[in-house]
């Protein structure tokens, strides 16, 4: 393997000497250097949480563990508000809806009987980020983000076996590439948010059954992770 990537490296230097880039017309070469400047993005995301279980046993002697198994992709809007802080820095807020759900898995360790539940989480958040672009390559320009979030989820219903709490905070990580055009930019962005609270709600007086609260015990702690690709326009 170490041999074979040698050979990849060398062959594609050769490659690169070989056959230079060719420099064409900028479009918009000044685009970039705007103070301030809106837009907006679309994608889809995908919900998830890290799991600790509790290994809590209930009356009856069961002990219940939950995954989830699949993801469900939801919907991502937003706009985004950018400040020019120097040709490689900008100051970035990206206020965010994010539509989707997540889907349980409840298996009882002594009688393998499986219980499903979904919980519907409607994420309104509000990143804060650095963005670091490279040098601008004829019409395209990598960059980097990381920074911090704040969210609300307004989509939580009571009642539920499983019920998140309402305010979460991370951070976040993503990398993608300005793609210049004649009147916009589009820029396709993988973007990673990393929860750091516990959001599970341990006073549960809303359970409408006693016998839910045996899924809900199953947990120790529940932190979010979310993996979004959006389509920015700006």
């Amino acid at each position: 393997m170490r041999r074979l990537l040698i050979t990849l490296a060398i062959l594609s230097t050769l490659v690169c000497r070989v056959y230079p880039q060719r420099e064409i017309p900028q479009i918009q070469p000044f685009i970039d250097w705007r103070m301030f400047h809106l837009g907006f993005h679309l994608g889809f995301h995908f919900q998830d949480l890290i799991l600790t279980h509790a290994g809590k046993q209930s009356e009856a002697g069961d002990t219940w563990f939950a995954e989830i198994p699949s993801y469900t992709p939801g919907f991502t809007v937003g706009i985004i508000g950018d400040m020019f802080v120097n040709p490689y820095l900008n100051l970035r807020m990206l206020p965010s809806l994010h539509f989707g759900d997540k889907q349980f898995v409840f298996r009882s360790q002594e009688s393998g009987v499986e219980y499903l539940t979904t919980v519907r989480s409607n994420y309104l958040t509000f990143p804060l980020e650095l963005k670091y672009s490279s040098m601008r390559l004829n019409n395209y320009r990598p960059y980097i983000t990381a920074g911090a979030y704040a969210a609300f989820d307004l989509g939580r219903k009571k009642g539920e076996p499983v019920l998140l709490r309402s305010t979460d905070y991370g951070l976040t990580l993503g990398i993608g590439c300005d793609f210049y055009f004649s009147f916009f930019k589009l820029c396709p962005e993988l973007k990673f948010y990393f929860g750091l609270p516990d959001l599970l709600e341990k006073e549960r007086p809303d359970l409408p059954q006693p016998d839910l609260a045996v899924y809900h015990d199953a947990f120790g702690r529940a932190s979010s992770r979310m993996i979004i690709l959006t389509f920015n326009f700006e």
